[in-house]
């Protein structure tokens, strides 16, 4: 256990130590809980974002596939086409012509 102070603004500096032990960096977010004993502060987990990249050719499949009528279907065929990407030759749902 250490003692601490509070600063201006009610900053509080974590002993260098503490930071190192726990991946604490300037702008690491942190939990602040109050408890009938006192105050609780520890770091908040994030987990990471994970961002997927389509494809072009991926993109062009879930345009055709999403379309709700048989006009937005050739609305998505013109769209993938201005992609460069010939509407055939992705796998997808065909409507009726």
């Amino acid at each position: 256990m250490q003692t601490v102070v509070i600063g201006k603004r009610g900053t509080v500096v974590i002993p260098a130590k503490t930071r190192r032990r726990y991946k604490l960096d300037e702008g690491s977010p942190m939990l602040i809980e109050e408890r009938e004993d006192g105050i609780l502060m520890r770091p908040a987990i994030t987990a990471p974002v994970e961002v997927e990249i389509y494809t072009p050719e991926r993109l062009a499949e879930f345009f055709l596939n999403n379309a709700m009528d048989r006009d937005d279907y050739l609305e998505a065929r013109k769209g993938v086409e201005a992609m460069g990407i010939d509407p055939d030759s992705i796998d997808h749902l065909r409507w009726p012509a």
